[in-house]
């Protein structure tokens, strides 16, 4: 006992959004989300320190996944943008960055926290009421009975992700592979209960992007030697196949009894006893007409060549994660039990072929409705494999985001400009009924919507990091090129808005984003004639940034209403 330590106090640090350690730490943190944002953002490479896996990226899943935080209020910030990426996989920066600048800006003004706090409440309720509101000028609707803006919706994400390393041709086939996979998964049959299916990712790598490509139904990677003198698959009359899925082993080992004692008999052979009840199984499956036998563990040598000698196919360590893809385009009931094994146990496919892709080989098992796909994703390296399949799988998750809530925003900087506009428009005159309603000063009110407006704008800003300027009008935003000449005119440098959609036109009024304007209504460029007519839109989901913009609000509330943080240092 005269070894133990005594027990520490409890570290209690009062006011921490004002200790200057905090503030560094929040304005590294900030710098470090604004370098990554958008499509000429910069990598970073994330490694521990001692060697092993290094991971090099700018989308914010890997980037906060691999970061580690030891400030309470950094790991509080940090996890709500992980949670909010769990629920919407995308707008994850954009998030982090309105949030920081957020601080940022509450920590420039002579006004309490809590007042800062109550008017970016109410601000935060005008833009999500806009948001929902007819007259919107920054949303679109969604029609997938065209493929237009669903593609650009795809294309937006995935060259977004520059560590995919994608060209222009590159970028364009894999979106149009993650649409095609994703109109998969949607069944033929639709009702109040519909369940998207599933989209899995076969790695392929050291191989050109370009040879990525969809199968409708699921891929089973197998050793070549399984696919030798493959017997001819049984089929029953209306030219089905039917098979059987097992969850259990039938590799007539012995389960684990934990501390029990199995009593055996003289003369019984253990493991002869257990091989006949698995031909039994084989006999009970022939006898069934299966002519696909599937075991998610490992099947015993014997009543592998039992089953092929009575031509059923047997395919074994098929892993966990493929039982319920399997079990979904089959209707097959996985087998825990060879007391469970009755025909109703049975699925369905259409037919099972084999692929060679890359010197692997694959046992392809096509259903009738393929709600579930398999792409096989090809990258030059593994680095840049892993990223470009988080950036498929997030566009896949954005589509489902998208065929529930079809809108989608203009993106490149256009909606929170927009935004900022608004605001800036709505919140001219104030009804006094408004400012004692949120107990506080005209001035005060003026001051944190600015504020407000200028974390929206700094989020468009941050998508340019060459040193370049922002110019706007009343209808879009537009990006001047760095380094332009002093006597040359910049506006003949101009050609597209950041989301794409607008050309120059002659007798816009351009000024500066730090010039000092009046404020005035956005107009939107939403045209049906225009949108059809314009290639590579830039856009966001409506859905992941709407949530990203609350929860940004709430988490910068939170922190700033943060008075004392107590740390346990046993």
């Amino acid at each position: 006992m005269s070894r133990v330590d005594l027990k520490k106090p409890s570290l209690c640090t009062s006011e921490p959004l004002a200790k200057e350690t905090l503030c560094h730490a929040l304005s590294v943190f900030a710098k470090m989300v604004r370098s990554c944002y958008g499509p000429t953002g910069r990598l970073k490479q994330l490694h521990n320190g001692v060697g092993g896996y290094v991971r090099t990226t700018s989308q914010a899943s890997a980037l906060l996944g691999g970061l580690s935080v030891t400030h309470p209020v950094l790991k509080l910030l940090t996890a709500s943008v992980q949670n909010h990426l769990a629920r919407f996989s995308d707008c994850g920066l954009f998030m982090a960055i309105f949030c920081c600048s957020l601080l940022e800006k509450c920590q420039g003004l002579n006004i309490t926290p809590c007042t800062f706090i109550k008017i970016s409440q109410h601000l935060l309720s005008l833009c999500i009421d806009y948001l929902a509101s007819e007259t919107c000028g920054c949303r679109m609707q969604v029609d997938f009975s065209s493929s237009k803006i669903p593609l650009d919706l795809v294309r937006s994400i995935i060259t977004s992700k520059p560590a995919c390393r994608l060209s222009r041709m590159e970028a364009n086939h894999i979106s149009i592979l993650v649409l095609e996979a994703f109109l998969f998964t949607i069944p033929h049959n639709i009702n109040t209960q519909m369940t998207l299916g599933k989209c899995l990712y076969i790695p392929v790598k050291n191989k050109q992007v370009l040879d990525s490509a969809v199968y409708p139904g699921l891929l089973i990677e197998v050793p070549e030697v399984d696919l030798r003198n493959t017997p001819p698959i049984k089929r029953d009359t209306s030219g089905m196949i039917k098979m059987v899925l097992f969850s259990m082993s039938l590799s007539g080992d012995l389960s684990d009894n934990g501390e029990g004692v199995i009593v055996i008999p003289h003369g019984v052979y253990l493991e002869a006893v257990v091989l006949a009840q698995l031909l039994n199984v084989g006999k009970q499956i022939v006898k069934d007409g299966v002519g696909v036998f599937v075991c998610q563990k490992v099947i015993h040598p014997a009543l592998q060549q039992y089953l092929k000698e009575n031509h059923i196919v047997a395919i074994e360590r098929v892993g966990l994660p493929l039982m319920e893809p399997l079990k979904e385009i089959t209707g097959a009931q996985p087998i825990p039990s060879l007391q469970f094994l009755s025909p109703a146990c049975c699925g369905h496919l259409k037919d099972l072929q084999t692929l060679s892709i890359a010197s692997k080989w694959f046992f392809h098992l096509i259903p009738n409705d393929p709600v579930v796909c398999s792409v096989m994703l090809c990258n030059r390296n593994e680095t840049a494999w892993d990223e470009l399949k988080l950036a498929c799988q997030t566009a896949e998750h954005v589509l489902q985001l998208t065929l529930r809530d079809p809108w989608v925003l203009l993106g490149g900087g256009y909606t929170e400009m927009h935004l900022s506009s608004y605001i800036r428009h709505m919140t001219s005159t104030v009804e006094g009924s408004i400012l004692e309603d949120l107990s506080c000063s005209w001035a005060e009110f003026r001051m944190v919507a600015d504020a407000f407006c200028s974390s929206l704008e700094s989020v468009a800003c941050s998508l340019d990091h060459d040193g370049g300027n922002i110019c706007t009008d009343v209808k879009c935003f537009w990006s001047v090129p760095p380094d332009v000449p002093s006597r040359s005119d910049w506006s003949d440098l101009i050609w597209k808005c950041g989301c794409g959609l607008c050309n120059k036109e002659q007798g816009l009024h351009w000024r500066m984003l730090q010039c000092c304007a009046s404020p005035f209504p956005p107009q939107s460029c939403v045209h049906e004639s225009s949108v059809t007519s314009t290639n590579n839109l830039i856009l966001d989901c409506f859905a992941a940034k709407k949530n990203g913009l609350q929860v940004a609000v709430e988490t910068a509330s939170l922190l700033l209403d943060l008075s004392y943080i107590i740390e346990d240092q046993n």
